[in-house]
């Protein structure tokens, strides 16, 4: 299952809770580009991955003028110390209510190991200063998400 949105459609508005405990809301970011990124779970391998690259490429991606949000369905607190471990300069936003998740259909049926179950789709939404999708990754590279990003923005 992948999200029912498009690019060229408007990205649903939100706000959600940081690791900090900050409300953060898709408007604060109006006249600026947003890469919002959901992710399944903190402190997991391909989640670190991915979460590292776009930290690691943070000042080339700020240089692109674009804002980094993560999303996921934990709460704020393991958001914390994932944050800490890793030394993550960007916002995640707790969405245990899958309130977020489901308003960019990210949530549904999944598979490994020949067992199906739901879980969230690793997505990533690239949203223009307008507030309309402009790119959508499906199945983002995680070892170089950062990269990929760049390189579609520049097309």
């Amino acid at each position: 299952m992948a999200t029912h949105l498009k690019e060229g459609d408007k990205a649903p508005a939100f706000t959600g809770t940081d690791q900090d405990g900050k409300k953060i809301s898709l408007k604060d970011f109006k006249g600026q580009k947003v890469v919002l990124y959901f992710y399944p779970e903190d402190d997991t391998p391909t989640c670190t991955i991915q979460a590292c690259n776009l930290r690691d490429n943070y000042a080339l991606l700020k240089k692109e003028g674009l804002q980094i949000i993560g999303i996921s369905p934990d709460d704020e607190a393991k958001h914390k110390k994932f944050e800490k471990k890793f030394s993550l300069p960007f916002p995640l936003l707790a969405d245990p209510r899958h309130v977020i998740i489901e308003k960019y259909g990210v949530w549904g049926e999944k598979q490994m190991f020949g067992n199906k179950y739901m879980g969230l789709h690793r997505t990533t939404f690239v949203i223009d200063e307008k507030g309309i999708i402009q790119k959508i990754f499906l199945k983002p590279k995680s070892a170089s998400h950062a990269e990929e990003i760049i390189s579609k923005l520049k097309k």
